[in-house]
């Protein structure tokens, strides 16, 4: 007669143990098939308003890593406090490679420095993929000034302390900047009269009211080729094809003048590595199209890519260059 005998406990773990086993082998074609980076559209947040030289390179460099990724790539549009609105959204958002944002001058180096609470660390919160380009800073006057040169502009502000005004878009803002290291490269004082965003410190450097403005070249070309205002130094290391006839700072004198805007890709701080170094290639790739190239230099911006590792200490470089400027300026925001 044949006995019934219960399974000991040792052989009772034995069957889990092979059942567990089991459960896991028929997981494995699952996981072998995740889906690879990107499976989904993939969002670039632009701290700047639609339209504008700002927002027309995060469309271009949007549109061809839709090209190079195999999946459609979204433009959010956040602009607001001196762009710390986007870049603060950016940072908080999931390091998956799916949140990008457009970073540049004011959102990376200038801006953290300003605000109370900006809502993200500009070193701490984001991976660099790599830089875009860069705008020169030129130095504009009133079609009509008797500023022929930056000889002229300095001479005159040293003879009359404080009267010679410089324009910006706002208090602390990038303009507002390169005024103010100017005056410290020349060992002058020029008076600085802020403005409320937009473009009515051009309105009144044309109108007369101001005497020179330290814009971009990216703003600043339109009204220069339109004839509305006059060059008289860019922040190029050699002069501009656009511009032959105008000097560099350093032709005129000043060396120690290092100041451009820029503009770069990042995405959250912890973003997995083999995605950065996707994106990275994928940017690299999209800097050497012609197409990029020709409608960046239509924008003013001079296309400059560099892999994380340069852009990571080109950042930190910014960062602690015009933190230090705003401090010993004591510059506050609005």
């Amino acid at each position: 007669m044949a006995t019934h005998r219960t399974p000991s406990l040792t052989g009772r773990r034995g069957i889990i143990g092979a059942l567990a086993l089991a459960a896991a082998a028929a997981s494995l074609p699952a996981l072998a098939q995740a889906p690879a980076y990107p499976s989904k559209p993939v969002t670039l947040i632009v701290p700047y308003p639609a339209g504008g030289a700002n927002d027309a390179v995060g469309r271009l460099v949007g549109q061809k890593l839709a090209e190079t990724l195999g999946q459609p790539v979204i433009i959010d549009n956040r602009p607001g406090a001196g762009t710390t609105i986007g870049a603060a959204m950016a940072a908080r958002a999931p390091a998956d490679g799916y949140t990008l944002v457009l970073g540049s001058l004011a959102s990376n180096a200038v801006s953290p420095h300003l605000m109370p609470n900006p809502g993200y660390d500009a070193l701490k919160d984001f991976a660099p993929i790599g830089l875009i380009g860069v705008a020169p800073i030129v130095a504009t006057v009133n079609k009509d000034s008797p500023y022929t040169s930056l000889k002229s502009l300095v001479d005159d502000a040293k003879k009359r302390p404080g009267d010679v005004m410089y324009g910006s878009a706002g208090n602390g803002s990038p303009l507002h900047l390169a005024g103010e290291l100017f005056n410290q490269a020349a060992g002058i004082n020029m008076t600085h009269v802020p403005y409320k965003g937009g473009n009515a410190h051009t309105m009144d450097l044309i109108g007369g009211r101001l005497s020179v403005i330290f814009d971009t070249t990216t703003a600043a070309m339109p009204m220069i080729k339109g004839d509305k205002i006059r060059a008289i130094a860019v922040s190029s290391p050699t002069r501009l094809p656009d511009l032959p006839n105008v000097p560099t700072f350093a032709e005129a004198g000043f060396t120690t003048f290092e100041v451009q805007g820029w503009y770069a890709l990042y995405a959250p701080a912890k973003t997995p590595a083999d995605i950065i170094a996707r994106l990275s290639a994928d940017l690299g790739k999209i800097m050497q199209m012609p197409e990029v190239d020709s409608k960046l230099k239509a924008l003013a911006v001079k296309p400059s890519y560099g892999t994380p590792q340069e852009l990571g200490a080109f950042t930190v470089a910014e960062f602690n260059k015009y933190g230090a400027v705003i401090k010993a300026a004591n510059i506050k925001a609005e």
